[in-house]
C-alpha cells in the first residue's frame, strides 16, 4: 500500500524533471538562450499536465483536483508562477459543468492539445469585488431560457471564453 505522502511522488518527479529544463525564472523572458514561458507552457501542455482536469473523452488526462493542485505546486516549487497555468486548468470547469456537448467537443480537445487557451474569467459586483462567494446575481431556468436577477449596478457577472 502506498502511503499518502508517497501517493503523488511519480507525478512530482515527472514535473520536476520537466521544469528542471527551464532554469532560473522559468516564467521570465528569454535570457541567455533559455526557453521562454511559452515554451514551458507548451511542454506542460504536450505532456498532458495542463489538460489534467479535462476528461479523457475530450482528449485530457482525466485527473482529479488533487493532482491538478500537485501540478501547480511543483511548477511553483521549480521557481515558476503557476498562475499562468491556473487559468488553463481551472477556468474550463465552467464549460465542463455548464456547457452543452457542442462547445465541449468544439473546444476541450483543442485546449487539451494546446491549440486553444481558456484563460479569462471576469467577476464584478459592487459589493463582491473578486470574492465570488459574495456574488448575488442569479440565473433561474424558465423553460428553454434563463432569467438573470442581478444586484443593482451589475453590468457583467461572470464569463469564460476560449482564446487562441
Amino acid at each position: 500500500m502506498v502511503s499518502p505522502a508517497d501517493q503523488y511522488q511519480e507525478l512530482r518527479s515527472a514535473l520536476r524533471e520537466l521544469c528542471a529544463q527551464f532554469p532560473g525564472d522559468i516564467f521570465g523572458e528569454l535570457t541567455n538562450g533559455a526557453p521562454t514561458r511559452r515554451n514551458l507552457w507548451m511542454r506542460l501542455t504536450k505532456a498532458g499536465w495542463l489538460a489534467a482536469l479535462i476528461p479523457e473523452e475530450y482528449g485530457g488526462s482525466g485527473l482529479g483536483l488533487t493532482e491538478a493542485s500537485v501540478i501547480m505546486e511543483e511548477i511553483n516549487r521549480a521557481g515558476g508562477n503557476a498562475g499562468a497555468c491556473h487559468g488553463q486548468m481551472y477556468n474550463m470547469g465552467t464549460l465542463l459543468r455548464h456547457g452543452s456537448e457542442t462547445p465541449k467537443r468544439a473546444y476541450l480537445p483543442k485546449i487539451a492539445r494546446g491549440e486553444s487557451r481558456l484563460q479569462a474569467m471576469a467577476v464584478t459586483e459592487p459589493v463582491a469585488g473578486t470574492d465570488t462567494t459574495k456574488i448575488m446575481t442569479t440565473a433561474v431556468r424558465k423553460g428553454d431560457h434563463y432569467v438573470v436577477r442581478r444586484t443593482e449596478g451589475v453590468d457583467f457577472a461572470r464569463t469564460t471564453f476560449p482564446t487562441s
